[in-house]
């Protein structure tokens, strides 16, 4: 529940501003010099200062790895992920890449293929500074679901939620323009049903077959589906229409073809709506943790206050510490 971003997020790809100068200061002080800048196509392989300290999960299905190390005496997580393969390459990778055979049974054969460079990318997300809740929220564990009735949630959660003081000025960041302006795909700028429209860092664009985008919503007292009230529906409304309008013009995915949600408990407290390509198990998709944005809108339709009274379930970690809170008052 910490200030994921899945880069739920996320999953993202964090340098602070204090985190550069210290970066620069070291360089300059060993004599390095001038740095290539970051944003450019071509920019300096910080991860070459990575040490490795454990892997903190792996997936052979979804071809990922979490890795726990160290950059400049300070705790880093890095994420490699293989990026999907691209239909509009397949020509060029059938014809210059080499092969070696592994095995061959009648009609079966199976090779190592390598395939040009170019062609073999491998998404790299730096972490960096890493707190210790980055490094507990990639490391592998158990969950638990947590049944949280409306009371439980006045008494356990929400002073939780204020106590931890999440913080969210990345998300203000965006809204504002100070960050991430060039990668809004759409934006509605109303202040009260307005909203950005933005990849996931989870989603290259490289293809549509795993589209993800997150609406980041302009009014900011809505801190997850426990405060929307049916005042929001012309908010919740707006998001869903105009967010499936905007996939539709610029990335061709109809609405049918589209799952949008909510996520309860959310990974930050900013009303946020994930639109997923359907098919695409995107994390989080699940039913023990995602809402669809259209069931929501008639739940509120139909009791104005529905996700102020009603018991919600969500899973949380092993080593979350929201699930300790209720462990204490004797709720699990």
């Amino acid at each position: 529940m910490a200030d994921k971003r899945d880069l739920e997020e996320a999953e993202t790809t964090v340098f602070s501003a204090q985190t550069k100068k210290r970066k620069a200061d070291l360089e300059t002080k060993n004599g390095k010099g001038n740095e290539k800048d970051e944003s450019s196509d071509e920019c300096e392989n910080v991860l070459r200062t990575f040490e490795t300290s454990a892997v903190l999960s792996e997936s052979a299905r979804e071809k990922n790895i979490f890795v726990h190390g160290k950059m400049w005496g300070q705790d880093a997580v890095v994420i490699l992920e293989k990026t999907p393969i691209q239909r509009d390459v397949l020509s060029q990778m059938f014809s210059e890449s080499s092969l070696k055979l592994q095995m061959k049974n009648d009609i079966y054969s199976t090779f190592q293929l390598q395939a040009p460079a170019h062609l073999n990318e491998i998404k790299a997300t730096l972490v960096f500074p890493a707190t210790q809740k980055h490094i507990q929220k990639y490391q592998r564990q158990e969950s638990f679901l947590l049944e949280e009735t409306a009371q439980d949630y006045l008494s356990i959660t929400l002073p939780f939620i204020q106590e931890q003081r999440f913080s969210v000025q990345w998300v203000y960041n965006i809204l504002e323009k100070k960050a991430e302006s060039e990668r809004i795909v759409f934006e509605d700028p109303d202040p009260e049903t307005g909203f950005v429209l933005l990849p996931d860092f989870k989603w290259n664009q490289k293809q549509v077959d795993d589209l993800y985008l997150i609406a980041i919503s302009h009014i900011r007292d809505i801190k997850s589906l426990r405060d929307l009230s049916s005042e929001h529906l012309p908010l919740l409304k707006n998001i869903l229409h105009k967010g499936q309008a905007a996939i539709l013009d610029t990335f061709g995915v109809p609405r049918s073809k589209l799952r949008v949600y909510l996520h309860y408990q959310p990974s930050y407290f900013h009303l946020h709506v994930h639109f997923t390509r359907l098919g695409f198990e995107a994390p989080g998709c699940g039913v023990e943790r995602a809402h669809l944005l259209q069931d929501v809108l008639q739940n509120i339709q139909s009791h104005a206050r529905f996700y102020q009274t009603r018991t919600l379930y969500c899973p949380l970690r092993a080593d979350d510490s929201l699930l300790q809170k209720y462990r204490d008052a004797g709720k699990i």
